[in-house]
Parts: structure tokens; sequence; C-alpha cells
């Protein structure tokens, strides 16, 4: 249902930030630039507007949701998919920048997401640092992968740079150590995560950077954040396959690796995983489903403040 006031959507690509607002036809455009995001949230803090919607865009959207939330304006960030399926249902078929921004105008005015608390400095210097550590892990694989066909002279090159990638990727992780350390809240929700069989430090810091929200919320809502929550597709008498979707996939991987070890050495997940496969699912579901209980422990974990424990509250 859509209320009174002024609902903003924000269009960000590379170079340049276009602006509409819900019910009017003109869109402000402005560069994706300090000067041109510091333009942006003067014209916005005049405006006043109940909401401003911007869709997640690989980290392009940071710089200016970050200026916009410091200066007090209420800012969502969106799924792009769930922006774009708002916007057919609405009969905008077309994608251009400035339809897009008009798209995220009228979903914020219908849907009204809720309005983000921004990170801190610390929390956002946490995340940067995590999102690196991804990069680097990435380009190691990648330069893996490409020294097993390359010619003699190349390979050589490439050693050089793994070698040195790997270095990156241990000063990183000291990096991060030390943030999670000099940080009481931090080091007591990662001293809670670890004592958890299966879980170690990418799983901790994941969790601690892409996911403030573990132990502020009930198991369905964390599972559902996350992606790791099934969703029906049934209609009428068709009753379809179960699936899970969206979510963060940054957090989803870390926990799919903490349940593959954890089926083998975590006695609560490994009996999970045995009972599941013996009343015949298959062990990606067996293995989905494991990745859900995992995190619905550890959520009960962090909200209780209770360590590890085979059996440990997961409920609620």
């Amino acid at each position: 249902m859509e209320q009174s006031g002024i609902y903003v959507g924000i269009d960000v690509s590379k170079d340049r930030l276009d602006i509409a607002v819900y019910g009017k036809d003109k869109v402000s455009s402005f560069r994706n630039d300090e000067e041109g995001i510091e333009q942006t949230v003067k014209r916005l803090k005049a405006l006043s507007p109940v909401l401003v919607v911007l869709e997640a865009t690989g980290g392009i959207e940071l710089p200016a949701v970050a200026s916009l939330g410091a200066a007090g304006v209420p800012v969502a960030v969106v799924n792009p998919r769930q922006a774009r399926d708002f916007g057919k249902a609405t009969g905008k078929l077309a994608k251009t920048d400035v339809l897009d921004a008009k798209v995220l105008a009228h979903f914020a005015a219908a849907v009204h997401p809720k309005a983000q608390e921004l990170p801190d400095a610390s929390a956002q210097g946490f995340a940067a640092i995590l999102a690196r550590r991804r990069q680097l892990v990435e380009m190691l694989t990648a330069e893996k992968n490409r020294s097993r066909t390359a010619v003699k002279p190349v390979r050589e090159r490439i050693r050089k740079h793994i070698a040195w990638l790997k270095e990156e990727l241990d000063d990183t992780d000291r990096d991060l150590d030390r943030a999670v350390r000099e940080s009481p809240l931090w080091r007591e929700k990662d001293d809670l995560l670890k004592s958890v069989p299966g879980v170690g430090p990418v799983l901790s810091n994941t969790l601690l950077g892409q996911l403030p929200e573990l132990g502020t919320l009930n198991r369905k809502q964390i599972a559902a954040l996350v992606g790791v929550a099934p969703l029906n597709c049934d209609s009428g008498k068709f009753r379809g396959k179960r699936a899970v979707w969206g979510g963060r996939a940054s957090v989803r991987t870390a926990l799919y690796m903490a349940a593959l070890v954890g089926i083998r050495h975590n006695p609560v997940i490994k009996t999970f995983y045995k009972r599941l496969c013996a009343a015949g699912k298959p062990k990606k579901v067996a293995l989905t489903a494991c990745m859900r209980k995992l995190l619905t422990i550890l959520n009960a974990m962090v909200r209780n403040h209770t360590p590890w424990s085979p059996v440990c509250p997961a409920n609620s």
C-alpha cells in the first residue's frame, strides 16, 4: 500500500547517479564521484524523503549509500532481482537507467523496504578487508588453473604471481584476525562461533562482516536472509520441488564449506545428515538442510551468548 510522503529511487552506474522521485516525471542525474555524491546528498536532504532505495550493484553503490546514511537520509539497498521483478509486474518491461530509477522510486512507495542501519567505520573496514580476501582467493584459484596449461616461460611468471598472492592472503588474514581481536564484541562472538566443530576463521569472519543480523532474528528470518530457507513452488494441485535462492551468496558459500566439514566432525550435524540420507533425501538436499541447521545453531548461540554444546538449543 502506497503512503504519502516523498519516495526516491536512485539507479547507480559506474559513472552516474540517476535520481527519480515517485510521482514526478523529471529525473535528475549527477556524476558518481565525490562531487556528484555531495550534490546528491544536498538535493535529497532538501527533499526530506521518507525513504531512498538503491539496488545492490557489487559495491558501486556503497559510497553513495554511506554518504546518504551519514547525512541522516533513510536508505534501503535492495536485491536487483526483486526490483526487476517488481518493474515487470507493474508493466515496466524496458530497461534504461532512467526507467530503473523510476521503478525503484515506485518500489520504495509501494513496498516500503526497511531502511538499513549503516555499519560504523570499523565494520565497513572489516567488510572491505573481507571482500579483498575473497578477491585474492578467486585470483589464486584462477592462476593455479592457468599454470596447469601454461607454457614454461609463462608458467614461471604465474608461479611468481601465485607466491605473491599467497603472501597477500596471509597478510589479509592477519589483518582480519587483528580487527577481531581489537573489538571486545567481535572477539566474544568469534570465540562463540569457533567453539563449534566445523566453524573456522573463514566462516566466523564472514558472519561477523557480512551477517551482522546474526543473533537478532529468529531461525526462519535468518535462514531466509542468508538464502537457505526452502521456498514453495505450488499452484493448485501442482506441488513443485522446494528450492533455495537469493540471500547473501558470500555467507552461503562459507556456510557450505563449514557444513561439509560438519557432516564429518560435528556430532549434531553428522547425525542430522545421516538421518536425512537414510530417509531418502538426496545428498545435496541433506547438505543444504545441514547448512540451515548449522546457521540456526550459530544464531541461537550468539543470541543467548552460550558456547557450543552437542545439545545447543536451536529453536527460534
